[in-house]
C-alpha cells in the first residue's frame, strides 16, 4: 500500500471518528430537547416538588448539559449505555437480544437482495438499451416508487389474510426449525429487499456503464477482447469503489426501513425497541438505538469509502 493511499485512509478514519462525535452530540441534544420533565414523568403527577428534586438529583439531571453530555460519551466509547428509566434494567442487557434479532433480519436480507441485484445491474449495463435493459430498468423505477409500508401492508393483506399461506406476524423468538425460519422472515425479508435491491440496480448499472465507456475498457473491444474478459478483467475490477459504495449506501436504508418493517409485523428488533422507548420517554434506551443505528450507517460509509480508495489503480503505486 502506497503512502498516499495509507495517509487517505486514515484521513478517512479520522473523519469518521470525528463525524461520531458530531452525530453523539445531535442525538444528545435532541432527546434533551424533548418536551416534558423525566422526573416529574416518572414520579406522577402527585409527586411533591422534594421528591422531583431529589430525583433529578439522583439522575444528574441538575448539572449542566454539557457535564451529562461528557458523562454519557465516556459511557458509549466503555460500552456502558447506562440505564433504563423504566424498567430499571441495563441498556446493553436490553439491546443485546434485539440488536441479535436485527442483524439475522438484516443479514437475510443482505444475503438475498445484494448478489440477485449485483447480478441484475451488471446484466443490465452490459446488455444496455436491450429489452433485458428496459424490463429491469422499468421495474426498478416501479419498485423505488412504492414505500416499503406499502408493499409490507401489501405482502400480509396477500399472504397472511387472503392466502393464509404466512403468519401476519413475526416471532422471531420461537424460532426451532428451516421452515419455521422461513415462515418468519419471508415477509419482512421481501419487503425490505424489494426497495433495497431496486436501489442497488439501479447504482450498480450506472458504475459498470462509466466503467465502459472509459478509454481502456474501449480499447479492450477494439482488440477483439470478449465481452466476459472485457467486463470481468477490466469493467469490474476498476467499478469496485462505485459499486461498494452502491451497496453501502442501499444496505444503510435498512436502518430507516426496518423500522417500519419491524412495526407492521412485530419483528422483536432493536427498531420496535427504540419506537417502544420513544413511548414511554426512556431516554437512555432511545440515545442508545439512536447511536447504534448512526453507527451502523457510519461503518457502511466508511467500509466502502476505503474500498474505493483501495481499489483505484492510481493510488496502488
Amino acid at each position: 500500500m502506497s503512502n498516499t493511499m495509507t495517509a487517505m485512509v486514515l484521513h478517512r478514519l479520522w473523519v469518521s471518528f470525528l463525524t461520531f462525535i458530531f452525530v453523539s452530540f445531535v442525538v444528545f441534544a435532541i432527546t434533551n430537547m424533548l418536551p416534558g420533565d423525566i422526573a416529574e414523568i416518572m414520579l406522577g403527577q402527585a409527586a411533591t416538588p422534594e421528591a422531583v428534586a431529589g430525583l433529578r438529583e439522583a439522575m444528574h439531571l441538575d448539572e449542566p448539559a454539557i457535564l451529562r453530555f461528557l458523562r454519557w460519551l465516556g459511557g458509549l466509547f466503555v460500552g456502558d449505555l447506562g440505564t433504563s428509566l423504566v424498567n430499571r434494567l441495563p441498556v446493553s442487557e436490553m439491546i443485546s437480544g434485539r440488536l441479535g434479532n436485527s442483524l439475522k433480519l438484516a443479514a437475510v436480507t443482505t444475503l438475498l437482495s445484494v448478489p440477485v441485484a449485483l447480478l441484475l445491474g451488471i446484466a443490465s449495463a452490459i446488455w444496455r438499451n436491450s429489452w433485458f435493459d428496459r424490463v429491469v430498468s422499468t421495474l426498478s423505477i416501479a419498485v423505488i416508487s412504492v414505500p416499503e409500508f406499502m408493499v409490507a401492508t401489501g405482502a400480509v393483506l396477500v399472504f397472511a389474510v387472503y392466502l393464509q399461506w404466512l403468519p401476519a406476524l413475526s416471532f422471531a423468538n420461537e424460532v426451532t426449525s428451516f421452515t419455521q425460519m422461513l415462515r418468519v422472515y419471508a415477509m419482512p425479508v421481501v419487503a425490505l429487499s424489494f426497495v433495497i435491491s431496486a436501489q442497488m440496480i439501479r447504482m450498480t448499472r450506472a458504475a459498470v456503464i462509466d466503467t465502459l465507456r472509459t478509454p481502456y475498457v474501449e480499447m479492450a473491444l477494439l482488440k477483439g477482447a470478449s465481452r466476459s474478459r472485457i467486463v470481468l478483467r477490466h469493467a469490474l475490477p476498476n467499478a469496485l469503489g462505485p459499486i461498494a459504495n452502491a451497496v453501502a449506501l442501499s444496505l444503510s436504508y435498512l436502518l430507516g426501513g426496518v423500522i417500519i418493517v419491524e412495526t407492521i409485523f412485530n419483528y422483536p428488533g432493536l427498531s420496535k425497541l427504540m419506537l417502544d422507548a420513544v413511548a414511554t420517554r426512556d431516554m437512555p434506551l432511545i440515545q442508545s438505538c439512536a447511536m447504534i443505528f448512526c453507527l451502523s450507517y457510519l461503518l457502511l460509509i466508511t467500509i466502502a469509502d476505503v474500498i474505493a480508495i483501495v481499489s483505484n489503480p492510481r493510488l496502488r503505486k
